[in-house]
């Protein structure tokens, strides 16, 4: 190994060295945290200066990091958030966690991550480390960063050294966090691999070494794409119960009590967040490229998009009970988020929901204690309604989205208006006006007949 391997492998050991982390969102922002927690001196970089200036005041924009976390972090003097790329000539190790959201055609949007590396590339020193930490397809870690730096006559592990991390950030997880959710890496050579593995073992409880950036990309993907075919797979058997009368959340329950060879999985009105509407569509792009394609994929992305179709659908069959159409109906969307507890809106299924309904000529509104606006599809901003029990009663349906916690179901149940519960939160108040996706309408009419007395 050279003298630039264990020069930073020393400064690694002994905390001197300053990292470096590029976008400071869900990911980013936690990541940075931890190292400071850990002693580390970090510069994180966002160009968004909005952020930067909450930032300083101590104010947290991310769930999982209180305001009391980030203004230690600030007061401590080794957190320096900027919107200067410069900085990179002070940063020994740098942490890339930006976005890489899909096209418009559903192929991979890199470009967040080639201007992190034109920067890079402006500000190159001799030594540093760079990690990759945004999901992408197999091969971007070499393709995009890799070679660009070697073309400027750099070779990896020697003047630089490279890793790619796979992201596992589980936003509210209360269990789970940046420093007990094992950590992949794997490095372009073994002197990148030992470097990566001594530094995120500085500040993560567990690191997971791997050959090659390759299998840790190709691990991520593998991790969201499970999720995604099981979710369809269930969503299917969702709207079959649906057809066939049967309760899937009863099913579920009694098949989860088997105690091997089956995993339970829950449906739902679609797909959220940043990383399972997307993740499973860069390998099926980079699997075409090999003229491989991947039908559990693509069936499985089908399936859950269609699901706020489903809602659609199960509400208007709820309102011709009550001899009302979706047209000029008041309907409230309850919960928008992508999932309980945080405000992150990124691709919730709630928003699709919502342009369905006004599509189909009814008034919407919505209500969510933490998402509280969002910018529908004309750009025009929509916020939350207020919290109150005589409005609600005035609505002709209730949909729930999103299983907030701090939701009152048993107050809401009881207002009489019909709502379709679309996971299953109001299981605990099961009265005659809650109708649940997978279970069939007509049976709950059925059951709600009474008796005939002979």
């Amino acid at each position: 190994m050279n003298k630039e391997y264990h020069d930073l492998l020393g400064a690694i050991e002994s905390k001197n060295a300053v990292l470096g982390v590029v976008g400071l969102g869900y990911v980013g922002l936690p990541l940075a945290v931890e190292m400071v927690k850990q002693g580390f001196h970090v510069i994180g970089i966002d160009l968004d200066i909005s952020k930067i200036d909450k930032l300083y005041r101590g104010e947290s924009y991310i769930h999982d990091i209180s305001n009391e976390t980030l203004a230690e972090a600030i007061a401590s003097g080794r957190f320096k958030p900027t919107a200067d790329y410069s900085t990179i000539r002070q940063i020994d190790a740098i942490s890339i966690c930006v976005p890489t959201p899909l096209s418009e055609n559903q192929d991979p949007d890199t470009s967040y991550i080639v201007t992190v590396v034109d920067e890079i590339k402006k500000y190159m020193k001799k030594g540093i480390m760079i990690t990759l930490e945004s999901t992408t397809y197999p091969g971007t870690t070499e393709e995009l960063i890799q070679h660009e730096l070697e073309a400027l006559g750099y070779t990896a592990g020697v003047d630089f050294f490279l890793c790619f991390s796979p992201e596992r950030v589980d936003p509210s997880n209360t269990r789970f966090n940046t420093f007990n959710t094992p950590k992949v890496i794997g490095g372009t050579t073994e002197a990148c691999l030992k470097l990566g593995e001594a530094l995120y073992s500085k500040y993560v409880q567990t690191v997971v070494p791997v050959s090659s950036p390759k299998v840790a990309e190709m691990s991520k993907l593998l991790e969201n794409t499970f999720r995604s075919v099981n979710i369809a797979f269930i969503n299917e058997m969702a709207m079959m119960c649906d057809r066939m009368g049967i309760d899937i959340w009863e099913v579920i329950d009694a098949a989860k009590t088997k105690p091997f060879g089956f995993m339970p999985f829950y449906p739902g009105p679609g797909i959220g967040g940043h990383c399972i509407p997307l993740d499973p569509m860069y390998l099926s792009w980079k699997a075409k490229g090999f003229r491989f394609y991947s039908q559990f994929i693509e069936l499985a992305q089908s399936t859950n998009d269609n699901m706020p179709y489903y809602v659609v659908n199960k509400t208007s069959k709820i309102l011709n009970e009550y001899a009302k159409s979706v047209k000029k109906s008041n309907i409230l969307i309850l919960g928008m988020a992508y999932k309980p507890d945080i405000a992150d809106l990124r691709e919730s299924p709630g928003l699709e929901v919502y342009e369905l309904f006004k599509d189909s000529g009814a008034y919407v509104s919505y209500y969510d204690p933490h998402a509280t606006t969002f910018r529908d599809k004309t750009g025009n901003t929509v916020s939350s309604i207020a919290y109150d029990v005589e409005q609600l009663k005035k609505y002709d349906c209730i949909v729930l989205i999103t299983n907030h916690s701090d939701l009152n179901y048993n107050e809401i149940a009881n207002l009489g208006v019909p709502i379709l519960d679309t996971r299953n939160a109001f299981k605990d108040f099961p009265h005659e006006n809650v109708y649940k996706i997978g279970h069939s309408v007509q049976q709950v009419v059925e059951q709600e007949e009474p008796a005939l007395i002979v």
